[in-house]
């Protein structure tokens, strides 16, 4: 290349253009342009009681997995959370039939638990009108799973519906199967029902994001799971994803998306259609939405390496405008960027919950 042409280049220009010519296909980084550019906002008013380890597992004799989902009952108070049943990443449910679906009072005692047997990696949970709880299942067994968990293959990659008391009612894809719908799912991470006509929308994927197959996207049902549509794609433009890993609907019955690893807020209308973005709230693994369209996005992944400048903790502000009015850090833990909770929910009282899938268990935030 003449130098005339290559001081056109910027250096890191230089580098991904010499690799394309080598044949090495660099990473996709974190972010967007657009992403990229933003001031991290990593301050702001913390009106919160912290209380870890709110939930206590009594119906079994285990500690905690990592747990991913929360969400409040319809009674406003009492608390639904998921782990995965053991300590870390993986193996998660496998070669177990521990429950990984568990129903605490307004204290913290355990309820109830169920779904033991059913799962490959518990994820979102989300409990609609009428009471059902709907359990997302973020994974299916490895090859290597497959020969030290055997029988496990019909397992993964699905969402189920119960009633409040673990009976199975629907179940959307094909368990142990990656793939498209109407037959299948791939690697489901959070669910939602439209409270109006009972639209099931399911958030995809969790799988790697430097895959090239990669798959963002999300998936509507009706009530009955008769496939309607699918909204969105994997890319980094407007009504594009990577890594939808949570969906909620806004007072305005609009769809907001926790676009994580583009590490913004997006808006559409329920038929897909893209209304905007927030950038400020970081690297958002969790959405609670209260009724004054008031959004707490939970932050568990950012640090360093994917997200410069940027805290792990829990950002509030309007969706109306945008902003970030108030911050809550992170856990100290021995690593330097702390933990935080990726799923997260708000009671009646306006009490937050995080589900933590580093520190394990669940974190109550009591408003004071």
């Amino acid at each position: 290349m003449p130098i005339s042409a290559f001081a056109r280049y910027s250096f890191p220009a230089a580098v991904a253009v010499c690799m394309a010519v080598a044949g090495v296909q660099a990473a996709e980084p974190p972010g967007t342009a657009q992403t990229r550019n933003v001031q991290p906002v990593n301050s702001g008013a913390n009106p919160y009681r912290i209380i870890r380890d709110w939930a206590k597992i009594t119906s079994e004799t285990r500690p905690w997995g990592g747990s991913n989902g929360v969400a409040v009952d319809k009674d406003g108070k009492t608390v639904w959370a998921t782990d995965r049943c053991s300590p870390g990443t993986s193996p998660g449910c496998q070669g177990t039939k521990a429950n990984p679906i568990h129903h605490f009072d307004e204290t913290g005692k355990e309820i109830k638990s169920f779904g033991g047997g059913m799962f490959v990696w518990p994820h979102g949970i989300h409990v609609d009108k009428d009471g059902n709880v709907w359990v997302t299942d973020s994974g299916v067994p490895s090859p290597d799973d497959l020969k030290k968990f055997p029988g496990e293959d019909k397992k993964g990659s699905v969402v189920v519906k119960f009633s409040p008391d673990g009976k199975v009612l629907m179940t959307l894809g094909t368990p142990g199967v990656r793939g498209n719908p109407p037959d299948a799912l791939t690697d489901p991470n959070s669910v939602i029902t439209d409270p109006g006509n009972g639209d099931i929308y399911v958030s995809e994927s969790h799988t790697n994001v430097e895959d090239p197959n990669l798959v963002g996207r999300i998936s509507v049902f009706d009530r009955n799971g008769k496939f309607l549509r699918i909204i969105g794609k994997t890319g980094t433009g407007p009504g594009e994803f990577r890594t939808p890993h949570m969906i909620k609907f806004d007072s305005q019955g609009r769809l907001i998306v926790a676009d994580r690893h583009n590490h913004r807020v997006q808006i559409l209308t329920k038929d897909g259609k893209y209304v905007g973005e927030y950038r400020e709230f970081s690297r958002v693994s969790g959405l609670a939405i209260d009724g004054n369209d008031t959004i707490y996005a939970a932050d568990s992944e950012s640090s360093q390496r994917v997200h410069p400048g940027w805290l792990r903790g829990i950002r509030i502000g309007s969706l109306k405008d945008g902003k970030v009015t108030m911050f809550v850090p992170p856990h100290k833990t021995d690593a330097p960027e702390g933990a935080m909770g990726e799923g997260i929910a708000i009671d009646a009282a306006g009490n937050l919950f995080t589900a933590e899938a580093t520190v394990r268990g669940v974190t109550k935030y009591v408003k004071d």
